[in-house]
């Protein structure tokens, strides 16, 4: 039986083979595309009428054509073809079908190389937008956690032994710089996505009296292509996003891990939400954190997917080769996982539960305060390398014993040096170590208003 005649067969005699036509298709996942395309179709179609290329009546038609195909696809009654290969070839096979031979024209002055790289900015763009309003969610989700806990301590690390004693505001808010980084990049990102490419054509660009600047400016974007070989084949905005992704992922993936720790009963830092953790099948008293630990494990999927990207695009010659197809899944992969983790993660930390008092017993192991002892010698004088030397051993003195610094009483701190006087109980307090830190971004109470207000005001921009 003879298939219909694809729209680029002309020359063509025989049959695409059945496998090849399994391996070729792309609207398994493209078809996602659709309204990216619809509206670079339309405009386009409404740039060609304005030059007269094509009649304003056809341009009207293929309009309403196109508007037509969009409610069938969002109605659920488009019927896609994989015999089509794409949802380009799909969405235009309809509109001809629907308006006959205006339809026919739409595709003037293009070729699916600058549709694609179109179609693909749009979506990748629309994505990036997502994201940046699922960050300043999460951003918002830690902010309001770290107004309510000014006030709590807990132990700074720094190889993951206690280190500092520190405020989980402050811990809070270091999230919050790392997010406000991801979207400044995400932002950043939008002005080299937002370039249309239509216009360049195959490779070369189009003898037909085109108008890009039109069809950028009704798409809302930044500008036209610059050179044609170039934007039918980069694929740089894609790497970019994907990039973009990563890092976001990599920053959850350290939140995560933290709540996974402190979760633990050892540590019993945090109450997760019973909406964001699991139980066991055999062990009745488990409660899993599953969702942070399943969002940590994703982080690595979408690596993978900037490394396939990396691959892909690192041995192709100029310009378009159809290796590019396989562009769109690893990015519509790491959208599928950024998305949801965003906010999956605001609600998780909207719902999970800090134990002040549990944070603050914990002050109490590890010599939290030895460098306020330190700094304490170094004020009156004492050379710091010194005043180090006579903190550790009195750290040993204390271990030994096995109290903290602050039990110790003043006869037995001066035997490590006799500068020492009873002013040294407030320096050891955890509570006046933290809120001594009131350098700009510091851990001090004042410092820690600041960061918080920054971050109000930039949430409110």
């Amino acid at each position: 039986m003879t298939k219909e005649k694809k729209l680029w067969g002309g020359r063509f005699q025989d049959n695409t083979a059945p496998l090849v036509e399994d391996y070729t298709s792309s609207v398994a996942f493209d078809a996602r595309l659709y309204a990216q395309d619809i509206a670079g179709s339309k405009a386009h179609a409404a740039m060609l009428a304005q030059q007269g290329i094509i009649s304003e009546q056809d341009g009207q038609a293929i309009i309403q054509g196109l508007e037509q195909i969009s409610q069938e696809i969002e109605a659920g009654e488009f019927v896609w073809s994989k015999d089509l290969e794409d949802v380009h070839m799909n969405i235009e096979h309809r509109l001809t079908t629907l308006v006959g031979v205006p339809g026919q024209k739409l595709h003037t002055g293009r070729s699916r190389n600058d549709q694609v790289a179109l179609d693909f900015r749009l979506y990748v763009r629309d994505c990036l937008l997502e994201w940046s309003q699922l960050l300043r969610g999460l951003i918002a989700a830690l902010v309001g956690k770290a107004m309510e806990h000014r006030d709590t301590l807990l132990p700074g690390c720094t190889h993951f032994q206690p280190a500092q004693p520190i405020s989980l505001a402050h811990h809070l808010l270091a999230y919050t710089q790392m997010l406000r980084r991801d979207h400044e990049r995400l932002m950043d990102a939008v002005k080299r996505v937002s370039i249309s490419p239509l216009g360049a054509a195959a490779l070369a660009g189009t003898t037909h009296a085109l108008d890009p600047d039109q069809v950028a400016q009704t798409l809302g974007l930044n500008g036209v292509f610059a050179n044609s070989l170039d934007t039918v084949s980069d694929r740089d905005f894609v790497l970019e996003a994907v990039f973009c992704g990563s890092l976001i992922m990599m920053h959850l993936s350290r939140l995560c891990e933290e709540i996974i720790i402190w979760a633990n009963p050892q540590f019993a830092f945090v109450r997760l939400s019973d909406a964001y953790a699991t139980g066991s099948s055999i062990m009745p008293q488990k409660k899993n954190p599953d969702v942070a630990e399943l969002m940590r494990g994703k982080t690595g999927r979408v690596y993978g997917d900037l490394v396939a990207l990396l691959t892909l695009m690192k041995g192709l010659p100029l310009a378009y080769n159809r290796d590019m197809q396989e562009d769109k899944e690893p990015f519509l992969d790491t959208h599928d996982t950024v998305a949801p983790s965003l906010a999956i993660m605001a609600g998780m930390l909207g719902e999970l539960e800090f134990c002040p008092e549990i944070m603050g017993q914990a002050l109490r192991s590890g010599f939290l305060n030895a460098t306020e002892l330190a700094d304490y010698l170094a004020a009156k004088g004492m050379p710091f390398r010194q005043a180090h030397h006579a903190t550790g051993a009195a750290v040993a003195y204390a271990e030994e014993k096995g109290c903290g610094l602050e039990d110790l009483s003043l006869e037995e701190l001066r035997q490590f040096s006799d500068l020492i006087a009873q002013d040294v109980f407030v320096v050891l307090d955890y509570k006046s170590a933290v809120a001594r830190r009131n350098v700009p971004g510091g851990t001090g109470p004042d410092s820690v208003d600041r960061q918080i207000a920054d971050c109000t005001s930039w949430l409110d921009l």
